[in-house]
């Protein structure tokens, strides 16, 4: 079978470092594997045009949330042999399910992989945000000592009310981090977790509007899905609190580009930040890069060299159970016997 793993490049560093794994150079450590087996591996960095090429007589296809390739319905026409598409990562929204359930693709993701590494990375950003690190860090790049610039924007996060939204895997570990800074925990899903699950994450259900205007922090840890997409547009964006911040970690196009970098030059939100654009790789010009009081960074919360060392594992052993005929495991599976079978992409929030 072939094999097209599209993946980002590592270069030297990739050389110089056998665990960083979710690079082309690497490959996932699939190279031995799969040429023993008698099987064709084939590794790009390009997500266009040498993708478009091998396509056509690809049967299974590797890619990642931090590389995308945007596996399209157009594409997917030309895909002929395509069988199986895997994600080594979580978040397969960059490719259409819809079109891959009607061609009998299966698609999977490595659940869990990237949970822990995520839920830091959110309480990273919150802090950053609250106590204004970024400003104080570039004051100590440019030689400067203005204290007072700083403190007169930084926080403490105790006593703040933070809301989460989305409370799968990610958020109730972002809640079970954040609980120990003694603060006012809300949140707000597509279905309410038990009494019990509140109690121990400390959290209270929140109705969305009333979760917007009360939180002092609010960060997305949502599924990309139709009806996330766009989520937060303008009127919602200025229905948050003035001074609030805005953390997320989940997708780009959960945020309206544009609103967002009106919200914060107007001055309405203190602060955003988070790992995720759109498109990927962030063009040089997009305007969250200039926008102000920003702690934006690349696409890398989920992808730490722990996680990457569990989605290599997770690829792997689709690959082994696909080649051999086997199922497999259902907590992967997105798109499976010409359905979309997860909950996270099968229903989205309630409005």
């Amino acid at each position: 079978m072939k094999i097209v793993a599209v993946l980002y490049p590592g270069g030297e560093r990739a050389t110089n470092n056998p665990d960083l794994l979710g690079c082309a150079e690497n490959a996932l450590g699939l190279k031995d594997f799969l040429e023993k087996s008698g099987h064709e591996l084939v590794v790009l960095t390009d997500q266009e045009y040498e993708l478009d090429k091998h396509l056509p007589t690809a049967d299974v296809v590797i890619t990642t949330p931090f590389w995308p390739a945007y596996i399209t319905k157009e594409r997917l026409t030309k895909a002929q042999k395509l069988r199986l598409i895997l994600t080594a990562g979580v978040g397969s929204d960059h490719i259409d399910l819809a079109s891959a359930a009607a061609h009998d693709i299966t698609v999977a993701e490595i659940t869990g992989s990237n949970v822990v590494s995520v839920a830091e990375q959110v309480v990273m950003h919150i802090l950053a945000l609250v106590r204004n690190y970024i400003p104080a860090y570039k004051q100590v790049l440019d030689g400067k000592w203005d204290i007072a610039e700083i403190a007169a924007n930084a926080h403490d996060l105790e006593g703040k009310t933070v809301g989460v939204i989305g409370t799968g895997r990610i958020g109730q570990r972002v809640c079970t981090r954040l609980k120990g800074f003694d603060i006012n925990l809300l949140y707000y899903n597509n279905f309410r977790l038990s009494t019990v699950e509140e109690f121990v994450l400390g959290i209270r259900y929140t109705p969305l509007e009333e979760l917007i205007e009360k939180s002092d922090i609010i960060t997305i840890n949502t599924p990309l899905t139709p009806e996330t997409d766009g989520m937060f547009n303008r009127d919602l964006l200025f229905r948050m609190k003035k001074g609030a911040y805005l953390v997320n970690t989940a997708r780009g196009k959960i945020i309206d580009t544009k609103a967002l970098v009106e919200a914060l030059e107007k001055g309405h939100l203190a602060g955003y930040a988070g790992d995720v654009w759109f498109p990927e790789p962030a063009p040089r010009n997009h305007p969250w890069r200039n926008m102000p009081n920003h702690g934006m960074v690349h696409h890398y919360s989920g992808t730490t060299l722990e996680a990457q060392k569990r989605y290599a594992d997770g690829i792997k052993n689709c690959l082994v159970k696909f080649l051999n005929g086997h199922a497999i495991e259902r907590d992967y599976l997105i798109v499976d016997n010409g359905k979309v079978v997860s909950p996270s992409y099968s229903y989205a929030f309630k409005k």
